[in-house]
């Protein structure tokens, strides 16, 4: 089950930055009062907390997805920046982002500024997302209600036609308890489906590095049925191809080269289409020519894979062109020296133009898939976390003892966990790190990326003492500092 996602979308301005920031609890979209400034989508897994008259009531996660402004530039007039490059097209590419954001999301959330009241930019959002078919799934959200002066004024929305808005004040907080409310009641704590999902593999690499002979070689190699449907974008192909029941779609890219080497706006394009694939794809080959030393290029997709948790394996193209040149024990040094971020990834060789090492690519693009949607239980991970600290503990030169309070599993593509401890700081750098090796070496998903997600256990509120909480097996205020990982269920113990 991957996390329910949330797309934040709406005109230039109206404060969706400010929103995701304060949903993400950190400053993470740029929040600055130019149009435009957020231009590329980013992402957050966020921990929505339960209503407080919920007293078994648990938390949701989900990703929420910040994206550009609707109408950017022609809203503001502007065409060039400060160093004189045209921002007309970029528009565009704003407004697909949004399209592609909305499209994939479970839950929309379209944000207007009750101060500003409704605009014709406003109209058009709300019109697109009636023809999309996607206004059951939009949450109308007037922001800019800095007291309750504001409120009959967010209530004009209501003509978009999306339903009743809801109001806050992302800057202040005003509002934000009923705001927090309405969203864990939207989304739905079983949201995966239970059928067999599709693997889309995107194949990225720099130019010549023989991504398109891969995808001719993975068809004719496979003698199954395969169709070229239309891409998300104007350049790219999907090929899909059917083996045996699973079905993959090969996500085709341009090749990159280095920025100074791009020579028109469609090579601009066609590099942030790659990044959009790598978005897309829940499994991604990164092709390298083995004839050719690692360039920036291979560093920077292999960051841009990293940061977006996506499992991976390095494909080795023309390795039969340096059987003579190169030993095997050395190149792969060489590779984990010049891609450390990538250590976990399975390395494949192969020779494209004649199909060599095909079969065994497309077994590991399956097997990665696996990997990423396996679910380790409750009582497994515990052992495995028990382990861990009985063998290297965090240290702090407080000497502050670090505890795991409770740790599970939320989410799979990428594996996420996330720990509920009592410092986030002692887990975080060196440890973190030394905890996901030692994870890959002990869980079914030794070559996928793994998420941790560190949260301090919460301190109980006076409602909660009168409620008996504590005595449900939560600490009090003023108690010991509760459970360590030796007193949480066991490997086959029963959790609840």
């Amino acid at each position: 089950m991957s996390l329910p996602r949330i797309a934040i979308v709406g005109r230039p301005n109206v404060g969706k930055s400010s929103l995701f920031n304060r949903l993400a609890g950190a400053r993470v979209s740029i929040v600055d009062p130019t149009p435009g400034v957020t231009r590329d989508r980013v992402s957050r897994i966020v921990e929505i907390r339960p209503p407080a008259e919920l007293e078994d009531g648990v938390s949701r996660y989900a990703e929420i997805v910040d994206t550009g402004g609707f109408g950017v530039y022609t809203a503001e007039g502007r065409r060039y920046d400060d160093v004189g490059a045209d921002l007309a097209t970029l528009t565009v590419d704003i407004e697909a982002q949004i399209e592609r954001a909305a499209e994939e999301s479970d839950l929309i959330l379209f944000i207007v500024d009750a101060q500003a009241g409704p605009t014709r930019l406003d109209e058009t959002i709300a019109g697109m997302l009636r023809t999309a078919g996607r206004a059951d799934k939009v949450l109308v959200v007037a922001n800019k209600v800095d007291s309750d002066t504001w409120e009959p004024h967010a209530m004009e929305f209501a003509a978009l036609g999306l339903d009743i808005p809801v109001v806050i004040s992302a800057k202040s907080g005003y509002r934000k308890r009923i705001f927090f409310e309405e969203l864990w009641n939207r989304i739905d704590p079983a949201s995966a489906s239970h059928s067999d999902p599709e693997i889309k593999l995107a194949i990225v690499g720099r130019r010549n590095a023989g991504k398109s002979t891969l995808v001719n070689a993975m068809v004719g190699d496979e003698r199954v049925i395969a169709s070229e449907i239309a891409g998300t974008t104007r350049d790219a192909v999907d090929v899909q191809v059917e083996i045996g029941a699973r079905s993959l779609t090969v996500i085709d890219t341009a090749g990159i080269r280095k920025k100074k080497s791009w020579s028109d706006q469609i090579e601009a394009y066609s590099h942030q289409r790659t990044i959009d694939s790598i978005d897309r794809a829940n499994v991604v080959f990164m092709m390298i020519d083995a004839t050719e030393p690692i360039s920036q290029i291979e560093k920077k997709l292999a960051k841009e894979i990293v940061d977006r948790f996506k499992p991976v394996a390095i494909i080795l193209n023309k390795w039969d062109l340096t059987k003579e040149d190169l030993v095997l024990e050395d190149y792969l040094e060489y590779l984990e020296q010049e891609l450390p971020g990538l250590a976990y990834a399975p390395i494949i060789r192969m020779t494209a133009t004649e199909a060599e090492g095909v079969r065994p690519a497309l077994r590991m693009a399956l097997n990665l898939f696996e990997q990423a949607s396996h679910r380790e239980s409750t009582g497994r991970l515990n052992a495995v976390f028990k382990e861990i600290l009985d063998r290297r503990g965090p240290s702090s030169r407080l000497g502050t003892r670090a505890k795991i309070l409770y740790v599970s599993q939320v989410a799979v593509h990428p594996p996420t966990i996330v720990l509920v401890v009592n410092k986030p700081d002692l887990f975080k750098g060196g440890y973190e790190r030394y905890i996901l090796n030692r994870l890959h070496e002990e869980l079914p998903y030794s070559e996928v990326p793994i998420r941790l997600i560190f949260s301090e256990r919460r301190r109980l509120g006076l409602s909660e003492l009168k409620g008996g909480a504590h005595r449900a097996g939560r600490p009090a205020d003023g108690e010991a500092d509760g459970l360590e990982i030796a007193d949480l269920p066991a490997e086959g113990d029963d959790v609840i």
